[in-house]
């Protein structure tokens, strides 16, 4: 008798930390919903080869951009940049992009490494910056 196996497919989420010299990654699945930090990007001339070949491997369905605003919730001249960073992911991802607040996740981010009294690096504060905004969306796709 032959078994058959039903698998559930796991799709994974990113949530991206955006500045102009690095792209801090955080990773989720949809099944978990446990977000950590994956990996920094520099944003050279090979940043977007490395982006489509992470987003293929780790098989992800929503990407999670953090937009940044002013304490007021306005705009700032790092928002627009964010939406032209958004712009162009267009062109090379299919999936669902999502803008999520991201007030003060770098700071929190800096904020945690430093109590641990360990070194880290700026690479190391967009990725866990990417983690909280990441949080953030699961958190509010949870309350429905």
């Amino acid at each position: 008798m032959a078994s058959t196996t039903m698998q559930t497919q796991i799709n994974n989420i990113f949530g991206l930390d955006v500045g102009n010299k690095r792209v801090g990654i955080a990773m989720a699945n949809t099944l978990a919903r446990l977000s950590s930090p994956h990996i920094t990007l520099v944003r050279d001339e090979e940043f977007w080869s490395k982006l489509d070949n992470l987003i293929s491997e780790e098989m992800v369905s929503v990407l999670v951009v953090g937009l940044p605003r002013n304490l007021d919730g306005e705009d700032t001249a790092q928002t627009l940049a964010t939406r032209e960073f958004v712009a162009e992911l267009k062109e090379h991802f299919s999936g669902e992009i999502v803008m999520q607040d991201e007030a003060l996740t770098s700071i929190k981010a800096e904020q945690e490494l430093s109590s641990r009294k360990t070194q880290f690096s700026k690479a190391d504060i967009d990725s866990l910056a990417a983690t909280y905004i990441l949080d953030d969306y699961l958190n509010e796709m949870a309350r429905g």
